[in-house]
């Protein structure tokens, strides 16, 4: 299988069912709060703070740093070792975004290594921002059928 893209971007990423959410964001804006509650909720880690993404085959994919793999920074607790998931297949990037537009205009698509991924703004300390991320990619799911 040919790797024919590949980038490393500032995000964390979990998989939920199997598809990998980014969660994109500034140091200490809550990527890794964020995807600690989306684990909390079923989520599986893939990576924390910086993740790989590499096109195979038209197909996004998110996989961890070798040296990181499994872990999660908690603050206030340290680095803490998790279940985690090699990679996922990409279908989703938040962007950490402290006021977003209320009523986003038409879906938003960022190209990360060659392959378009949908893109949501969120406030990540938000409480209901673990629930929007759910509900964000199953919205994702309905409009692909």
């Amino acid at each position: 299988m040919a790797i024919l893209s590949s980038e490393t971007l500032h995000a964390s990423c979990v998989a939920i069912d199997g598809r990998a959410v980014l969660i994109e964001g500034r140091s200490g804006e809550g990527k890794s709060d964020l995807a600690l509650r989306l684990i909390d909720r079923g989520a599986l880690l893939v990576s924390d703070d910086y993740t790989i993404c590499t096109r195979r085959d038209g197909v996004l994919h998110g996989a961890a740093p070798a040296t990181i793999a499994g872990k999660i920074e908690v603050r206030g607790i340290g680095v803490v070792t998790l279940p985690h998931a090699d990679s996922a297949p990409v279908a989703l990037l938040i962007t950490i975004f402290d006021d977003p537009p209320r009523m986003p205009e038409g879906p938003h698509l960022r190209k990360i290594a060659g392959v378009d991924v949908p893109v949501v703004a969120l406030p990540a300390l938000e409480p209901s921002a673990p629930i929007k991320v759910e509900l964000a990619l199953r919205h994702l799911t309905e409009l692909k059928r």
